[in-house]
């Protein structure tokens, strides 16, 4: 069992968890990713790791509630546990030797991009750091960002904390006023990934993206995370889930992740009329 050992509110949708899990604290690096299921009936649901404590043997993931089990995590406090936390699951972020590099991050993509940004600067990185969301409400880990970042851009949709448009709008800026990056990662949904790598593309720029595809096993044998990069077929979270974004098939992977819509939606109704007693005809 791996307890609860501390949980925060980061805005309505998105909670932080910290997990007592010594062994994946000792051996995590930035990109990589654990499977939890929360007890026998679980779903085995992959959260890539936000941030890890070696010498306290933690883990913190964070998760935005849109299913069945990322709603019934978020209803555990500190002091309950999971049935099952594994990983490190994934190949580590390759980032020795980058000297400049844009972090981008969209939404919850956020979560991912900090430890990244963190590692960057820890290795004597010069990082900018480019944060996006609908708006100010859903803003999250902006202090964590700026803290191992040189430069910080926070972007809203709407505007509403007075700097409106997003991230790719920031990043050309950047890219237009001089800056000269070894590396871009970017990190979010697969539209902003996808014109994150549109961006740079014309200015040969190195660009990486974190794919998230549907994942089962974790162990590239069910073959749900399959993705075309180059022409070939990888699988997410053996060979991944970073990728070269110039390479990688968006249009493919965008159309395979709207299969399973109808089925999550279903799964979650489902779960919400055995809570609420009501019955559910779809």
């Amino acid at each position: 069992m791996y307890k609860i050992l501390k949980k925060d509110i980061l805005n309505e949708q998105v909670k932080r968890m910290v997990i007592e899990a010594p062994l994946i604290a000792k051996k995590a690096e930035p990109g990589q990713f654990i499977i939890f299921r929360i007890d026998e009936d679980g779903e085995r649901v992959p959260l890539t790791i936000a941030d890890y404590d070696r010498e306290a043997g933690m883990v913190t993931i964070i998760f935005q509630e849109v299913g069945k089990s990322t709603r019934q995590l978020g209803a555990m406090e500190a002091g309950d546990s999971l049935l099952d936390f594994v990983g490190p699951l994934g190949r580590p972020s390759e980032l020795d030797g980058v000297k400049k590099a844009a972090v981008i991050g969209g939404g919850l993509g956020t979560a991912i991009a900090y430890p990244q940004a963190k590692k960057l600067n820890e290795l004597g990185c010069e990082v900018h750091s480019v944060i996006g969301f609908r708006n100010k409400d859903l803003i999250i880990l902006e202090d964590e960002v700026k803290a191992v970042s040189a430069k910080t851009v926070v972007m809203t949709d709407d505007g509403s904390n007075g700097n409106k448009g997003f991230v790719t709008n920031a990043l050309h800026d950047l890219i237009e006023s001089g800056e000269q990056y070894d590396l871009v990662l970017a990190i979010g949904p697969l539209p902003m990934m996808k014109f994150v790598c549109e961006v740079t593309r014309p200015y040969g720029i190195k660009t990486i993206v974190s794919m998230n595809p549907v994942m089962i096993d974790g162990t590239g044998m069910c073959g749900g995370c399959r993705l075309t990069v180059g022409g070939e077929t990888k699988f997410a979270c053996v060979d991944g889930p970073d990728f070269d974004g110039h390479l990688v098939d968006f249009d493919a992977a965008i159309r395979r992740s709207a299969m399973f819509r109808d089925k999550e939606r279903q799964s979650l109704e489902n779960h919400e009329c055995r809570l609420t007693g009501g019955k559910h005809n779809g």
